[in-house]
């Protein structure tokens, strides 16, 4: 039987291989928002703030640890979100945020998902015990374990649950501390308060902010328990802020940071706590949106401040 010449083979085969290839780059995309990339990157950049305190206190910098450290939180941070989908996917079924991921939309099987989130966990855990250390690889441990079989089961039952949440979420802060310097001092705790801290106004605002999709899946968050019209998240968002402020300013005082430091870490910190009082003076999604913003970029921010005191 004659072969057909390539150019006739087709225009239902070129169309079939289309397909083929929408499908695969969904699935890529499927993967890709299971690792929670917005998540992990915070996480990341909350391990590399604590490297370069860490650095800036001993004096001593690896590149090659840097990146080590930062590859490996990564990869855990992805596993345990990916993790978290698994867990949660019922619930994220119900809210109109989430129901199009997918897990709850059937484009990635459950045990799929939990694979894929083991792996990515096990090769952080791989990189970091070896290449960095054991210290900061059960950390990263720790920080799995915390916030997959406490925090996560905590947000059905108590509107605390971001309270409990901050430790697994400030941890990696922890663990980047300790990967530059191997140990934990006061400076590194210091730290993790401050880790700790911002993620109170960070949560609180995202649960302002969704909160009839939080109560319709089952979640206790402040908003959602709280029938005052969000006074209580609102005074807890400036209590946490004006908190966050003195913490981030003790860096400097207490720890190895400088003047460049300070001079950038007041006006940062309070941008965010006029934010929280702005937030409390109008309760709309709008002003919760603003303080959500503002926490997003606090981190990022801060790591600039950090590794230019040091640097300079």
């Amino acid at each position: 039987m004659p072969e057909r010449p390539p150019s006739a083979a087709a225009p239902s085969e070129r169309r079939a291989r289309a397909r083929q290839g929408d499908v695969a780059s969904a699935s890529m995309r499927d993967f890709w928002s299971l690792a929670k990339p917005e998540i992990s990157f915070l996480v990341t950049i909350s391990a590399l703030a604590g490297f370069l305190l860490g650095a800036a206190e001993t004096g001593v910098f690896s590149g090659s640890q840097l990146v080590f450290t930062l590859a490996g939180v990564f990869l855990c941070a992805g596993g345990v979100g990916a993790l978290n989908h698994y867990l949660e996917r019922h619930l994220d079924a119900q809210m109109k945020r989430t129901r199009d991921r997918a897990l709850p939309a059937g484009r990635v099987s459950p045990k799929t998902a939990r694979r894929y989130g083991l792996a990515l966990a096990s090769a952080g855990v791989g990189l970091l015990c070896p290449l960095v250390g054991p210290l900061t690889a059960a950390l990263a441990i720790l920080t799995g374990v915390l916030y997959l079989y406490v925090y996560t089961p905590l947000k059905q039952k108590t509107s605390h649950n971001t309270l409990v949440g901050t430790i697994p979420g400030a941890l990696p802060a922890l663990g980047g501390y300790a990967a530059a310097t191997g140990s934990l001092s006061v400076t590194g705790w210091l730290l993790f308060g401050v880790m700790a801290t911002w993620q109170m106004p960070h949560f609180l605002s995202l649960a302002w902010m969704y909160r009839t999709d939080y109560e319709r899946a089952g979640f206790r968050m402040t908003p959602t328990v709280q029938a005052d019209g969000g006074a209580s998240t609102a005074r807890q968002t400036i209590a946490y802020t004006t908190l966050l402020l003195a913490l981030s300013t003790l860096l400097s005082l207490a720890g190895p940071l400088g003047m460049i430091y300070l001079t950038g870490a007041v006006p940062l910190g309070g941008w965010f706590l006029c934010e929280g009082i702005r937030f409390n003076r109008r309760r709309t999604n709008q002003s919760a949106g603003r303080v959500l913003k503002a926490s997003i970029w606090y981190v990022p921010a801060l790591v600039v401040l950090i590794a230019v005191d040091w640097l300079v």
